[in-house]
C-alpha cells in the first residue's frame, strides 16, 4: 500500500466510479496534489454491479450535458490510458406498450432536439429489426437513440484512476475513513484508520456510506441504499455484443445482450426494498445481498413475454446489489451548506455509471470556480432540509423512488410516499374544503380544492386533467371576486444587525437602502451574472429585514447568505419559516375583505404597493404585505402559525358576501402564467440572467455597491442578449401546455418552455420559454416571427408576447 501522505491540497473518500471521476478531472484542471482513499478496494461498492447502460438523454439540458459527456468521456479512455472500458455504441431501444407511453415518447423525442441528441420515432417493425427477438404483437412503437452504449463499470473506474495517477493523483486502497475534520465551519482533513490527512478540500464520493460519514461530522446527505435486481441468462440464440440495449417501461424492464450471447433482464419495480440496516457494513466489497426470486417474478414473466426466447431459459445468475436512493430521484453535488470546502458527490439512484463522467467534471469545475458552471439546481445538494435525512422518512421514500425511472412522467405528478411531514395547523379545515394537496419541501400544501361530491385525487393526463375544471373556478375568484391561498410554505428569514444592509447589498442586484416598511424583489446573482436566486426582502428597520424566498429554497438561501456573510460581522441570520404562516388575499374584492376584519387604513392611499405593514385581524397582530403573484390586487399576510386557524376563520367567514373562494397552487400557477411572472427552477436558473428573463428592471443598475455579478451583467447588457423570455398563449383552446414542449419560430425549434398551464382568462394554453438566436435578440426578433409549440407530436399555432398576456399595465395590481 502507498504511504499515506500526511497533507494534501484535496481529498477524495471513494473510489468507485465517481470517486475516480472527480480525481481525473482535478487533475486534468490542473489539481495535481489530489488523493483518493479507499476503504476496501477500487469499484467495490456499488460500482462494479451496475449493469453499465449509458445512455445520454435526461430531462433537463444541464443533465443531458453531464450524461452526453460521460459517453464521449469513455469511447476515449482506453486509447487514452490503455485500458479497455468495454464501451460499445450499441444505440439503445425504448418501447412503449400503451398510447399513453407513445406521448410520452413523443415528448421525449420533441425535445431531444432542443438537447442535442438524436432520438427518432420508430414503428414495431424497426423496432424488431434492431432487437429481432422482441415480440412485436402488444408493442405501439417506440424511439430509437443512436449514440447510446454501454461499458464495463469496473474497467472504467479503473481507466479513469489510471488517467489521475499519470497526472499526479495519488489513490491508496484499504484506508478506513473515519470522520471528516472541521475548523470554524471549514473542512481541513480527514481522520483515518492509518491517521489524520489534512486537506483544503475534502470530497465525499462514498456512495452508500456518505450519509453515515455525513452525520458524523454534522452534514444531510440524504440517500439510502435499496435492493436493485437484475438477472443474466444461459445462452441465447441469436443474441450478439451489437444488439442495443433495451427498455420496456410500460413493464418496468430493461434489457441488453451480455456476454455476448446472453441476456441481461433488469427491473425498475414500483415498489423497491430499502436495505433495512442500521448501518453499512464497512467491508461490503464485491459483495451481494441474497437472492429474491418473489420479488423479481413479475419483471421475469414481462421479459419471457417481450423475448419469447426466455420463456424455457435458465438464469445462472442473479444479481441483488443494494445503491444507494434520493428522496427525489436526483444525485447529489455540490458544496455542503453546513460546511465550507465539504463537497458531495453521491447519491446516484442507477444512474451513477451513464453520469459519473459528466458529474466528476461539473463538480471539479465547481470546487475550481468557486461556484456551479451550470444550472445544477437538480442535483444540487442545498435543495434538502434536515427532515429530509431522517431515517424512517428515507426508507419509505426510497422505496417508491426506483420505481419512477421507469412510470409515465405525467406532469404534475406527487409523490406517494414520505408525505404529512410538515402540515399548518389548518390542515384540517383545508381537507375539510375539498383541498387535494401535493407536497413540496415536505409542506402539504393546497393545489386545487374539490367541490361536493367531488373527490379530491389527482387525474393523470398528458392533455387538460379533470382538476383544471375546478382550479380554474378558483383562478376566476381571484380575478373576478377574491381568493385566499395558504402559501404558508414560503421560506422565510430574520437578518438582524448593524451589517445587514451592506451584506444585503452586495449579495442583491436591487437597492435594499430603502424606507422601512418597503418590499424590495430582488435577485441573488453569481460571478457570472446568473441566477443564485430570487426573493422579496422587506426592510422593518434600519438593522433588521424580513427574507421572504421560494419554499425549495430555505436551505440554499440561508447558505448562499451566510457564506457571504463575512466572519465576525454583526449580522445574525435565522430560519423563521416554521413560525410563521402566509395566507394570500387575491382578488379585487381583496381590500373590502380586509376592511371587514381589520380596523387598520387598507386604502390605496393608506396602503400602497410593495408596502409592509402590521395590522391586526380579530385582534391578531400580523404582517400584511401587499405585494402579488397573481396579478390582482392583494396582499400577503404573514401570521404567527399558531394563529393561523382564528385568521383563516376569519377572513373565510367574512368574505361570504363577497365571493370568496379557498384556491391552490395550480390556480396561482395559471394565474402567474397569465401575468408573465417567472418561477425559480423553471423561468429563472442559474443558466439565465436577468436581462435575458426580462427581470433587468430589478436589478439597480446605479447603485453605489458593487453587487456580486454585476460587471458580467453590465457586459452583457452592452453586447446584448441572445435568448429572450417570452410569453406564449396557444391559438388552439383546446390543446394543452405543462412546460418541456419545443417552441418553433418561422418553423425551426428556437427553444422549450419552462412552464405551462392553462389560462382561463385569456382562454387558452399558456406558457413561457426562452426563444434563442445566434444573433443578438432584440423585441423586433421576437414580434416579427411566426411561432408554434409542439404538443404531443404535432405543432400548434402560438402567440408570443414580451409583455404580459394579463393586464401589461398593471391597472388591477394598483388601483
Amino acid at each position: 500500500m502507498p504511504a499515506l501522505p500526511k497533507e494534501t491540497r484535496v481529498v477524495i473518500v471513494g473510489g468507485g466510479i465517481i470517486g475516480c471521476s472527480v480525481a481525473y478531472h482535478l487533475t486534468l484542471l490542473g489539481w495535481q496534489d489530489v488523493v483518493l482513499l479507499e476503504q476496501n478496494k477500487l469499484a467495490g461498492g456499488t460500482t462494479w454491479h451496475a449493469a453499465g447502460m449509458v445512455g445520454r438523454l435526461r430531462t433537463s439540458n444541464s443533465m443531458t450535458r453531464i450524461n452526453k459527456y460521460s459517453a464521449e468521456l469513455y469511447a476515449g479512455l482506453e486509447k487514452e490510458t490503455g485500458i479497455p472500458t468495454g464501451w460499445r455504441k450499441c444505440g439503445s431501444v425504448i418501447v412503449g406498450n400503451t398510447p399513453e407511453r407513445m406521448e410520452q415518447l413523443k415528448r421525449t423525442a420533441a425535445m431531444s432536439e432542443v438537447f442535442g441528441v438524436e432520438v427518432n420515432l420508430i414503428g414495431v417493425d424497426e423496432i424488431q429489426a434492431r432487437w429481432p427477438l422482441l415480440r412485436g404483437d402488444k408493442l405501439a412503437g417506440g424511439v430509437w437513440l443512436p449514440d447510446d452504449g454501454r461499458v464495463v463499470p469496473e474497467q472504467v473506474t479503473k481507466a479513469l484512476a489510471r488517467g489521475a495517477e499519470s497526472r499526479g493523483a495519488k489513490i491508496v486502497e484499504n484506508v478506513r475513513i473515519t470522520n471528516v475534520l472541521s475548523d470554524k465551519g471549514r473542512a481541513i482533513g480527514v481522520e483515518t484508520s492509518e491517521g489524520c490527512v489534512n486537506a483544503e478540500y475534502v470530497v465525499l464520493c462514498s456512495g452508500m456510506w456518505s450519509r453515515e460519514l455525513g452525520l458524523r461530522c454534522g452534514v444531510n446527505i440524504p440517500l439510502y441504499p435499496v435492493e436493485h435486481h437484475y438477472v443474466v441468462s444461459e445462452a441465447i440464440e441469436g443474441v450478439h455484443d451489437d444488439l442495443p440495449l433495451g427498455r420496456n417501461q410500460d413493464t418496468a424492464i430493461y434489457f441488453r445482450p451480455e456476454n455476448g450471447n446472453q441476456i441481461m433482464v433488469g427491473a425498475f419495480q414500483k415498489y423497491s426494498r430499502p436495505w433495512l440496516v442500521d448501518r453499512v457494513p464497512d467491508d461490503f466489497s464485491f459483495d451481494l445481498l441474497d437472492a429474491d426470486w418473489d420479488k423479481f417474478a413479475q419483471p421475469l414473466a414481462a421479459a419471457k413475454e417481450l423475448i419469447p426466447a426466455l420463456e424455457n431459459a435458465e438464469f445462472p445468475k442473479f444479481v441483488n446489489g443494494p445503491e444507494s436512493f434520493t428522496p427525489d430521484n436526483n444525485f447529489i453535488l455540490g458544496e455542503a451548506p453546513e460546511m465550507n470546502h465539504l463537497y458531495v458527490a453521491a447519491g446516484f439512484n442507477s444512474l451513477g455509471i451513464a453520469s459519473a463522467g459528466g458529474a466528476g467534471k461539473t463538480l471539479a469545475e465547481w470546487m475550481l470556480a468557486g461556484e456551479p458552471t451550470m444550472d445544477l439546481w437538480p442535483v444540487d445538494i442545498r435543495r434538502f432540509a434536515g427532515f429530509h435525512n431522517d431515517v424512517e422518512y428515507l426508507r419509505e421514500r426510497v422505496s417508491e423512488v426506483l420505481g419512477i425511472h421507469y412510470q409515465m412522467a405525467w406532469p404534475n405528478r406527487e409523490w406517494e410516499t414520505g408525505r404529512d411531514v410538515r402540515k399548518t395547523p389548518i390542515h384540517d379545515r383545508l381537507v375539510e374544503q375539498g383541498a387535494c394537496f401535493g407536497n413540496k419541501m415536505g409542506w402539504e400544501r393546497p393545489l386545487w380544492y374539490a367541490p361536493q361530491g367531488v373527490e379530491p385525487v389527482l387525474d393523470y393526463s398528458f392533455g387538460r386533467q379533470k382538476c383544471i375544471e375546478h382550479s380554474g373556478k378558483e383562478h376566476r375568484a381571484a380575478r373576478e371576486s377574491v381568493a385566499i391561498f395558504d402559501q404558508s410554505s414560503f421560506s422565510k428569514f430574520r437578518f438582524t444587525g448593524s451589517d445587514t444592509l451592506e451584506i444585503l447589498q452586495r449579495i442583491c442586484g436591487n437597492d435594499l437602502d430603502v424606507e422601512p416598511g418597503k418590499a424590495v424583489y430582488t435577485g441573488l446573482f453569481t460571478e457570472r451574472g446568473t441566477f443564485e436566486s430570487d426573493l422579496t426582502v422587506i426592510r422593518d428597520a434600519e438593522d433588521v429585514f424580513y427574507i421572504v424566498t421560494a419554499t425549495a429554497q430555505t436551505t440554499h438561501d440561508f447558505a448562499w447568505i451566510q457564506r457571504h456573510t463575512p466572519h465576525g460581522a454583526r449580522a445574525q441570520l435565522e430560519d423563521v419559516t416554521d413560525d410563521f404562516s402566509v395566507l394570500g388575499v387575491m382578488g379585487p374584492h381583496a381590500r373590502q375583505l380586509l376592511a371587514c376584519v381589520s380596523d387598520d387604513d387598507v386604502s390605496h392611499e393608506g396602503f400602497s404597493f410593495g408596502t409592509s405593514r402590521e395590522i391586526r385581524i380579530h385582534e391578531v397582530p400580523v404582517r400584511a404585505v401587499r405585494i402579488t403573484y397573481v396579478g390582482e390586487l392583494g396582499w400577503e399576510i404573514h401570521i404567527p402559525m399558531a394563529d393561523l386557524p382564528r385568521v383563516y376563520d376569519a377572513l373565510l367567514d367574512a368574505g361570504q358576501d363577497l365571493g370568496v373562494a379557498n384556491a391552490g397552487h395550480y390556480a396561482i400557477n395559471s394565474l402567474r402564467l397569465e401575468k408573465g411572472y417567472r418561477a425559480w427552477g423553471h423561468e429563472l436558473t442559474p443558466d439565465d440572467t436577468p436581462l435575458e428573463a426580462g427581470l433587468a428592471f430589478a436589478v439597480a443598475w446605479d447603485k453605489q455597491v458593487d453587487f456580486l455579478g454585476r460587471d458580467a451583467l453590465l457586459r452583457q447588457r452592452e453586447k446584448g442578449v441572445h435568448k429572450r423570455m417570452v410569453s406564449f398563449v396557444l391559438e388552439d383552446p383546446e390543446a394543452m401546455l405543462w412546460g418541456s414542449e419545443t417552441i418553433c419560430r418561422n418553423g425551426k425549434v428556437v427553444g422549450y418552455t419552462t412552464s405551462g398551464s392553462y389560462g382561463h382568462t385569456v382562454g387558452g394554453a399558456v406558457g413561457m420559454g426562452y426563444v434563442k438566436h445566434d444573433a443578438v435578440i432584440d423585441a423586433d426578433f421576437i414580434k416579427s416571427g411566426e411561432y408554434e409549440i409542439e404538443v404531443t407530436g404535432r405543432r400548434v399555432a402560438a402567440r408570443a408576447s414580451l409583455r404580459p398576456l394579463y393586464d401589461p399595465k398593471r391597472e388591477r395590481i394598483l388601483r
